[in-house]
């Protein structure tokens, strides 16, 4: 797998935006080249129009194909939306009497198996994460892998994620518009994982919270595996929204002021400081007090990280959070988030940047090192190991239990199948077929033929 290029794309409610990598030093990734432009079609992390959302694709692919001075022609996209569900699961299976021990092809079918299980109508599992294994109903230590271990029952426990089939098909509809095929569908939030997380953060436990445009996206890690996941409706755009409305100006004005001056904390903002903001065409210019614009952006962002903080409640692991909530996310760059995240949550919050995993030799290196940009350069780490899996199945991975994927589009639009032609008939005679004289028939003909004579063999 020596220089595989791997492609990301990160389609967003704001931005879509693709990246092109390999391997770099000491497991890094090397973005070779970078393509963003605005997002047209998608709302809430979901497309709801697909031949605007494939424009946006093909511009955004393009400029990054010809960065990195490469063809394009399959990508790893990244999948958000209220749509996301997660749920737990438990399966069994019994090993084969010829395994002695525990062999790697009975995990791979307990795995598989899961993917049967019975789902609300319009679901599709795109994660399966492993929890804990049983080994004869007993549990196994996470150090210690089921490969090996002896016994005729292997149980675990899961952690599913599902996706509405409808809104996965219009994925895959925009992708192919661009004129490219999807190599793999990735949980968002897994992707900016890791991005933004290393080892010890997920042993220690950590709380990812990826705040975009259209939608909050947690993942929660312990022991160094993922336990939780979930997809708020809420995020950026509508502190914007809320902006534009409550000031009383264009969209544009309110995410720019948004982005400069705004403040998640009022009372880190002076009583007297004031933003002017040019009228449209025979308006005067407008003024806003930033105090009235932060007291705006806390009101929303105090309710998006009070849904954070109920999720990770919810988990169970909130008193186990010792490296605390990671924040990233073009959101993660609003001015006092991270101290406001740690008045609601009672947890330390540090903002999440790309920096331990990207290259130095990346293209647009300080520009990439943005909480905005984790989700795809997380999706291009996602391939590279997903490929170096491939070509090395047998080499241990240090890392948590990672999800088994299988190809969610295989079954949505099977191909017709081609009619069998049938041969017709020869009006030829059926005959019957004789059958030789059985055991039973023998032994009462030699009976007769002593009797009666060797005239009535048959």
């Amino acid at each position: 797998m020596e220089n595989e290029i791997i492609v990301g794309l990160d389609i967003g409610t704001t931005k879509i935006a693709c990246f092109v990598g390999m391997r770099g030093e000491n497991g890094t990734v090397k973005i070779l080249g970078f393509g963003k432009t605005k997002s047209e079609g998608v709302e809430h992390g979901v497309v709801k129009n697909v031949l605007l959302a494939a424009d946006s694709i093909r511009k955004a692919v393009n400029e990054a194909a010809d960065q990195a001075n490469v063809d394009i022609d399959e990508v790893w996209v990244g999948i958000a939306g209220q749509h996301i569900k997660s749920r737990p699961s438990q399966g069994s299976i019994m090993v084969p009497p010829e395994h002695r021990l525990i062999e790697q092809e009975d995990v791979d079918r307990l795995i598989a198996e899961q993917y049967n299980t019975m789902l609300e109508p319009g679901e599709e599992i795109i994660h399966i994460f492993p929890q804990q294994y049983y080994v004869d109903r007993e549990p196994i230590s996470r150090d210690i892998p089921p490969v090996g271990v002896g016994g005729k029952n292997l149980m675990a426990d899961f952690h599913m994620v599902t996706a509405n089939v409808q809104n996965l098909q219009y994925i895959k509809y925009a992708v192919q518009e661009a004129g490219l095929k999807i190599k793999g569908v990735v949980l968002e939030p897994i992707a900016s994982a890791k991005a933004v997380l290393n080892e010890s953060d997920r042993d220690a436990g950590v709380a990812m919270v990826d705040i975009g445009g259209g939608t909050t996206d947690i993942a929660i890690f312990y022991d160094g595996i993922i336990r939780h996941t979930s997809v708020l409706p809420l995020a950026g755009n509508a502190i914007t929204n809320d902006i534009h409305q409550g000031c009383n100006i264009l969209k544009k004005q309110a995410e720019s002021l948004k982005v400069k001056f705004g403040s998640c904390l009022v009372q880190a903002v002076s009583e007297n400081d004031v933003i002017s903001i040019p009228g449209i065409p025979s308006q005067a210019p407008r003024e806003i007090y930033m105090k009235t614009l932060a007291g705006i952006i806390h009101a929303r962002a105090k309710q998006i990280l009070e849904q954070v903080d109920y999720e990770i409640k919810l988990s169970g692991f909130h008193q186990k959070l010792i490296a605390g909530v990671v924040l990233t996310g073009g959101g993660a760059q609003l001015k006092n988030i991270k101290e406001l995240s740690e008045l609601i949550t009672t947890t330390d919050t540090r903002i999440g940047i790309p920096n331990e995993h990207l290259d130095a030799e990346s293209v647009s290196y300080n520009e990439l090192m943005h909480p905005m940009y984790a989700t795809g350069i997380g999706l291009v780490l996602y391939g590279l190991e997903e490929a170096e899996k491939c070509c090395n199945p047998e080499a241990e991975v240090e890392e948590e239990p990672e999800t088994k994927t299988k190809d969610i589009f295989a079954d949505m639009m099977p191909e017709p199948e081609k009619p069998v032609e049938k041969t017709p008939e020869t009006p030829e005679k059926k005959t019957k077929e004789k059958k030789g004289p059985g055991k039973f028939e023998k032994v009462l003909g030699d009976f007769f033929s002593s009797v009666f004579g060797e005239g009535i063999d048959d």
